[in-house]
C-alpha cells in the first residue's frame, strides 16, 4: 500500500469528521500495488449518512480537510450510502479490491 501512515491517519480522521464516526474508508486502485509508482489516491467511503445534499456537503468537507493537511494531490472519492438510488459496479469493485484504512 503506497500511502504513508500520516496520509492514512489524515484520510481516516477527515472521513470520521465529515461522514460520521462509523464511516469506513477503503483505498483502491494503483496505490494498493507496491510495485507501481505515482497515481492518484482512489478512495471509497462508506457512510450511514443519507440524502444527496448531505453526502455532497460531507464530501466537500472531507476533500477540503484532506487537501489542507496533505497539500495538492489528485484524490478521487466514491461515497456509498444507504439511500443511494443506484449502485454502480465500481462501488462493488472498489470494496472488493480495496484495502480498508
Amino acid at each position: 500500500m503506497r500511502i504513508t501512515e500520516t496520509e492514512r491517519r489524515v484520510l481516516c480522521d477527515a472521513a470520521r469528521e465529515a461522514f460520521g464516526a462509523d464511516s469506513t474508508v477503503f483505498l483502491f486502485g494503483s496505490r494498493i500495488d507496491d510495485s507501481r509508482r505515482g497515481g492518484d489516491i482512489d478512495l471509497l467511503v462508506e457512510t450511514d449518512k443519507t440524502g444527496q445534499t448531505e453526502i455532497f456537503e460531507a464530501q466537500l468537507r472531507f476533500l477540503a480537510k484532506v487537501k489542507l493537511a496533505l497539500g495538492e494531490q489528485k484524490i478521487d472519492v466514491l461515497v456509498d450510502y444507504p439511500d443511494r438510488k443506484s449502485r454502480p459496479e465500481i462501488l462493488r469493485i472498489a470494496k472488493a479490491s480495496g484495502v480498508q484504512l
